[in-house]
């Protein structure tokens, strides 16, 4: 079962192990990207940030997308981390069941807007958002579990 889709740069980290983790009783962090999957140092690094008693699973978006729709994830409690709202779209795009996403953490830079303290926007993510929104899909942004829902509809 997806509890939650969250788009974070950093995508394994003291949120998502600590907070979400705890705050939706998950079993399992599903970090999918084709560059996270294929670096040894991404990998490496997520191991160490994997919190007991969870499962981390890493792939490529092909696997990750071909994996969810098999139902071979079906049996953990899983928080799906992606890096960037491209990757985002691809995986919503794939998988037909995923119905929200989160907007956790993403890269300021000198082209992007703010939106929150921890979500920088470049022009063609907010048209990304604008799609998925159109389309049905719950985009929130929230760092935590305990912080409140902002809905993106409401600051795009």
């Amino acid at each position: 079962m997806i509890l939650l889709t969250r788009v974070d740069h950093r995508l394994l980290h003291g949120q998502v192990a600590v907070s979400w983790v705890n705050g939706l009783h998950a079993d399992c962090i599903f970090c999918v990207g084709d560059h996270v999957a294929n670096s040894e140092v991404w990998k490496a690094t997520l191991k160490l940030g994997k919190p007991e008693g969870c499962k981390l699973v890493i792939k490529d978006m092909a696997h990750a997308i071909e994996a969810i729709n098999s139902g071979v994830t079906d049996k953990y409690k899983m928080i799906i981390c992606v890096q960037t709202i491209a990757e985002a779209e691809r995986l919503i795009d794939g998988c037909p069941r995923i119905k929200s996403l989160n907007l956790g953490n993403t890269k300021a830079s000198d082209t992007t807007r703010t939106v929150s303290r921890q979500v920088f926007l470049e022009p063609y993510e907010e048209e990304i958002l604008r799609k998925l929104i159109e389309r049905g899909i719950e985009v929130e942004i929230r760092p935590l579990a305990d912080d409140k829902k902002v809905l993106a509809k409401d600051v795009l």
